[in-house]
């Protein structure tokens, strides 16, 4: 936020870091923390920074960039930097974020390995956080079916966190990226995980909790995906068993079952994905699509209210919403009711 500030009040972050103390004073910043960004701006060389990004292989994105992940953008309080290594693909638009315990059971293990080869072989990338337990299982599961998977950690990407993970992490890099916002060379903390989880939220269309404890972290990742308006499945287990204590909860409170990991191409209409890839790039947006999608919302609405909306004629309105549902951007809820399944509509703005 106080990025943003900055980036608002200066117009560039490259005149913010060269401001004078009583500009970013100005800027609504406060003096202990105008005394902080001084001593550190003193003490660091930026060429030489980037010159160590540079030679690891770190590519560094911001706000500004095309290629920094438009679902991500959408977020309340997108990160302002990524630094990644490895690479992001359009495909990668496709994701689905897989979470869980550390401590996870036989039951767990096979849940999770059952959705991370589902998922990359409809060509879904499976995103995690490369922690012990859930996570590499889904990494593993996702690497093993050829498909594309995401890491994103809670340290620099300089470091992997936990160490054993190296061989893991290198693989992750051939097959999709780590990803992180915390600079290189930033330690592991335990204060570094909860903020980053709502990264692995925002990147995906939907997280799965295959299991979780009352005090998971999985538990904070659902949590901003909810809040994001991202679908939120969990896997039901023993009432039992302390591992499922979090996700049975999560069904209490309105999580989606995951009974079957087709499940979740159904509901997120991941199904016909190759078809959908293809229509994107063939059948680009014209003006009744674009007038279509800013009508459309999450809440389910019939054909003849988005004719009488639009104040288009209703044949033509069915006959764009099946191109729409082909690309992957509404979804019909049943009796002909229709729904958007897209949170960025900037390319359908027109003038």
């Amino acid at each position: 936020m106080r990025f943003r500030a900055l980036l608002n009040f200066f117009g560039s972050m490259e005149i913010a870091w060269q401001a004078p103390r009583e500009a970013l004073l100005n800027a609504g910043l406060s003096p202990r923390i105008v005394e902080n960004l001084q001593q550190v701006r003193s003490q660091i060389d930026l060429e030489h920074i980037w010159q160590k990004i540079q030679a690891n292989g770190i590519i560094v994105l911001t706000w500004e960039d095309e290629a920094y992940p438009s679902r991500l953008r959408e977020i309340d309080q997108p990160p302002p930097v990524l630094y990644l290594r490895g690479s992001l693909k359009a495909e990668d638009d496709w994701s689905v974020a897989v979470v869980g315990t550390r401590r996870v059971t036989a039951y767990g293990r096979q849940v999770t390995e059952d959705v991370g080869n589902v998922l990359a072989q409809s060509g879904v990338t499976v995103i995690s956080g490369l922690a012990r337990g859930v996570d590499s299982i889904a990494h593993q599961a996702a690497l093993r079916a050829g498909g594309r998977t995401i890491a994103v950690l809670g340290c620099g990407v300089d470091l992997i966190y936990p160490p054993e993970h190296r061989k893991l992490a290198e693989e992750i890099m051939a097959h999709g990226a780590l990803l992180s916002d915390y600079p290189p060379g930033t330690q592991p903390d335990s204060a570094n995980f909860p903020p980053r989880n709502r990264i692995i939220s925002g990147l995906a269309l939907a997280t799965v909790v295959i299991e979780a404890g009352e005090t998971s972290g999985a538990l904070i990742t659902a949590t901003f995906a909810a809040e994001q308006g991202r679908e939120v499945f969990a896997v039901p287990g023993s009432i039992l068993a302390a591992q499922s204590r979090g996700t049975n909860r999560l069904i209490r409170d309105g999580a989606t079952p995951m009974l079957n990991p087709r499940d979740i191409l159904e509901i997120l209409n991941l199904k016909r994905l190759p078809e959908q890839r293809a229509a994107r790039q063939v059948l680009p947006a014209d003006a009744v699509e674009a007038r279509l999608m800013q009508t459309l919302g999450t809440e389910p609405m019939h054909v003849d209210e988005i004719s009488a909306q639009t104040g288009l004629p209703i044949e033509k309105v069915t006959a764009s919403l099946v191109v729409l549902e082909l690309k992957g951007l509404v979804r019909q809820v049943g009796g002909m009711n229709y729904v958007s399944i897209r949170e960025d509509s900037e390319p359908y703005e027109r003038e």
